[in-house]
């Protein structure tokens, strides 16, 4: 299994906590802090076994990204976990349905997100 996460968020902050956590736990993490980036990412690196998308971010959101990484055969099987402060009734369904595989909400539980992460 690999454990090579790729985490999609437009705030370095977010990005260094998040990696601080799982390199800790043995990951390994690949970063980008654009959509169009991070799918450029999974198409070169195809050893990601999931991505930490954020949903609020410039340009394009990770409801569009969530979308063209599913449509895009070589890079749907990867899991999308929706990483984000969007926490109100309905968001989690709503991401979900966009395509994404779980979802977290920020600040991030990070014995959730390991859970979720070992399920991927």
């Amino acid at each position: 299994m690999s454990k090579t996460v790729l985490i999609i968020d437009d705030d370095a902050r977010n990005i260094f906590a998040l990696s601080a956590v799982l390199k800790a736990k043995g990951f390994q993490c690949l970063t980008a802090t654009s959509a169009p980036e991070g799918i450029e990412i999974l198409h070169i690196h195809q050893q990601v076994a999931a991505v930490l998308m954020d949903i609020m971010m410039p340009d394009m959101d990770g409801y569009e990204a969530i979308d063209m990484i599913k449509k895009d055969k070589d890079i749907a099987p990867v899991a999308v976990i929706a990483v984000t402060a969007k926490a109100m009734q309905g968001d989690e369904a709503r991401v979900l349905a966009a395509g994404a595989d779980a979802y977290i909400s920020k600040p991030v539980d990070v014995d959730k997100l390991l859970a979720v992460l070992s399920e991927y």
